[in-house]
């Protein structure tokens, strides 16, 4: 059974805790009643309840101390209730915290506004130094989870809530999560980011073999700017398709990476969320749909194939 990647990572983080005595797992009253780290390692889970600045503090401090703590909760109270502790304690000293946060975009549908995150992405990335992935399926989940582990720099990675999509084939020795087409005609190229953008992309590519589409899953800046030579190489229109808003998000920072390129966005727009319903239906009613992206697509090939006047 394929599993989502909130359920992935706690698998997988799971799994490396056994072969790593300092891996430590910190959740703000997540855990529920069947916790898999928690049942493995109880002497090394700690339940921090709804305190996300103390919980990135504590984070610090078993930083330095020469553990490997990840700290999981919310999306919106990862980025935004504990900004300035991430800011300074992974930002500025470089702490080796890694953040897990599920619940990305509007996939808390139900619980409102107040609990969606469409702006977390543009807060972390304004944080020097702090890797940010955005992977799409259990395998790619669990890599991104390996490599934070393994890895002396802070992360932020940004999961969806539920849903459990299947796993890409990768592209070895590249820059890209996953190089899902390459038969275009060299013009347009479709980036997605995350599970929902590359769901949608996945699915409506089957109607446009003429384009490209790459799914990256590191999207911080020093991740970007070491994919752009080969990002470039795959058409000269891009169109990134994430579930964010189009400030901070991805596609500005691109359009600014690829000056000689024209880059769109196709993104959750500057509407709050205030409609209720699951993730699917507020995905729609903020125009984040199949439908949509369509119509987006089909205008960009349109201005293409103008003759140039």
């Amino acid at each position: 059974m394929t599993l989502s990647g909130r359920d992935a990572y706690r698998d997988q983080l799971t799994k490396l805790a056994e072969y790593n005595h300092n891996i430590l797992c910190l959740e703000a009253d997540l855990g529920g009643a069947n916790h898999t780290f928690q049942s493995e390692f109880p002497d090394r889970f700690f339940n921090m309840g709804i305190a996300e600045m103390t919980s990135i503090d504590m984070a610090a401090g078993l930083a330095e101390a020469g553990y490997v703590p990840f700290f999981s909760t919310f999306a919106p109270f990862a980025s935004l209730r504990a900004a300035e502790s991430i800011k300074l304690a992974m930002g500025y000293m470089g702490k080796n915290i890694k953040v897990i946060a599920p619940y990305g975009g509007v996939s808390g549908g139900w619980f409102g506004t107040t609990h969606h995150s469409l702006e977390d992405i543009a807060i972390i990335r304004s944080f020097p130094n702090i890797k940010i992935a955005c992977p799409y399926g259990e395998e790619d989940t669990r890599r991104v989870i390996s490599e934070a582990a393994s890895s002396l720099h802070p992360y932020y990675v940004r999961l969806s809530r539920n849903e459990a999509f299947a796993s890409l084939e990768r592209e070895e020795k590249s820059a890209f999560s996953a190089l899902i087409n390459q038969k275009g005609n060299g013009d347009v190229c479709l980036i997605s980011i995350g599970e929902q953008g590359t769901e949608l992309c996945k699915k409506i590519q089957e109607n446009y073999p003429e384009i490209s589409h790459v799914h990256l899953c590191y999207v911080d800046q020093s991740s970007l700017l070491d994919a752009v030579v080969q990002i470039k190489e795959l058409g000269n229109e891009f169109l990134v398709v994430e579930e964010h808003r189009l400030a901070g998000g991805t596609a500005s920072l691109l359009s600014i990476l690829l000056p000689d390129k024209r880059v769109y966005s196709f993104d959750c727009g500057e509407e709050w969320p205030v409609y209720g319903g699951n993730h699917k239906e507020t995905l729609a009613h903020l125009k984040f749909d199949s439908e949509n992206l369509d119509r987006k697509i089909t205008n960009i090939l349109s201005d293409v194939v103008k003759p140039k006047i």
